[in-house]
């Protein structure tokens, strides 16, 4: 709930305040003060600048539970020299925009309001451990809707996946899924209910889990292109200090030009400047990522690197070439032979280890799945070892 100064910026008589004629709070004043609780003080100044009747009703604003300087750059939460920055997108030709800040305000390429009124979801695209993606219309363009569910089992982790999806949104890259708007102000209203946050990103048409599965061809020369796609969009965010931490196909996503971007950063950890290495909290390091891609040391709840995406996107690129399941067997066996005993998916018996590159696959996922942090190559070396194949 909101405390009672965040509370008298959602009145319509606002210039009264509730404890008397003192001068209301500007809303960044609040923002500053309110370190641990960002979406609230948010919502406050939203609430006032655009919404009004049912979608202004802030149902649950969502705390941090984080410190913000772990999951979002400086930039993305002003400070008092700079005012706020809080505007909806808006349409420009045939794509959605954030407008061009103003003089004297922060500049982020997404937008913190999402104009509730002109948000239509429809159809259901996918869903993980804390969230539901489905299509919608938004201000007459098609996006992906987030809603990122309140766990009942583990809350800290639930709200950690939500502000960890805008650890790369101010973020532009070919190969990554671009996100439009996010807020923690959803709307009372029962298709809402349970919701922490949402976030509108741009919407793809497929992912590399309904390819790599299947009925469709897939040739080798696209299984690498797809490779060196995931490889780029990975330089890039580690350029940025960002680790996904959950590399699988199906959070691959396929534009409509056929293009790899990397999704869905949940459970994506930020790395401080001149740290090569991040440690998750006890509470959310046995939630990050799917076990069948999670690095040794992720296992382990150790520090984790730039290098725990390597080793995710190694899994990955077997199932590219074999289209097949890691691993069989129970999951707590799965973890405990990965850990203690280097179980790592099979390379001898698929007909693409027996060709003439096979050589070159086998090295490359050996160095890639490698135990040890340190031995695996970084991004810039993985384009340089992928082979070049040629069409067919």
């Amino acid at each position: 709930m909101l405390d009672a100064e965040s509370s008298s910026l959602l009145s319509p008589h606002a210039h009264t305040h509730a404890r008397g004629d003192r001068k209301p709070l500007n809303p960044l004043t609040l923002l500053q003060r309110q370190v641990l609780r960002p979406a609230e003080a948010l919502c406050a100044f939203n609430v006032r600048q655009y919404g009004g009747g049912l979608y202004g009703v802030c149902r649950g604003a969502m705390p941090s539970p984080v410190p913000v300087s772990r999951l979002l750059p400086k930039d993305l939460f002003p400070s008092v020299e700079t005012g706020a920055c809080s505007s909806p997108l808006f349409t420009h030709g045939s794509s959605l925009h954030p407008p061009v800040p103003r003089p004297g305000r922060c500049s982020r390429p997404w937008a913190s309001v999402i104009l509730w009124e002109h948000l239509r979801p429809m159809g259901p695209v996918g869903a993980g451990g804390f969230g539901s993606v489905y299509q919608a219309d938004y201000m007459e363009q098609s996006v992906a809707l987030k809603r990122v569910h309140n766990s009942t089992k583990n809350q800290l982790a639930s709200r950690h996946s939500f502000w960890a999806e805008l650890n790369a949104a101010h973020l532009r890259h070919h190969n990554i899924v671009r996100v439009l708007a996010a807020s923690t102000c959803v709307p009372s209203l029962p298709w809402y209910r349970g919701c922490l946050g949402a976030v509108l990103m741009e919407l793809c048409v497929s992912d590399l889990q309904q390819l790599i599965y299947g009925p469709d061809a897939l040739q080798e020369s696209r299984c690498v292109r797809y490779a060196q796609h995931v490889t780029n969009g990975l330089r890039f965010l580690h350029a940025h200090r960002v680790l996904h931490l959950d590399i699988k196909p199906a959070n691959l996503l396929l534009s409509r030009d056929d293009v790899v971007k990397i999704a869905d950063f949940g459970c994506s950890l930020q790395l401080d400047k001149g740290e090569d290495t991040v440690s998750a909290s006890p509470q959310l390091s046995h939630v990050g990522g799917t076990f069948t891609h999670r690095a040794p040391e992720l296992l382990r709840g150790g520090p984790v690197s730039s290098k725990a995406d390597v080793f995710s996107f190694a899994i990955t690129l077997w199932q590219l070439l074999t289209r097949e399941q890691p691993y069989a067997g129970d999951r707590q066996y799965v973890i405990y032979a990965v850990v203690a005993h280097e179980l790592r998916p099979n390379c001898d018996t698929h007909a693409v280890f027996q060709g003439v590159r096979a050589p070159v696959y086998r090295g490359l996922l050996s160095r890639c799945w490698s135990a040890q942090p340190q031995d695996r190559p970084s991004c810039e070396e993985l384009l340089e070892l992928l082979p070049v194949v040629p069409d067919t």
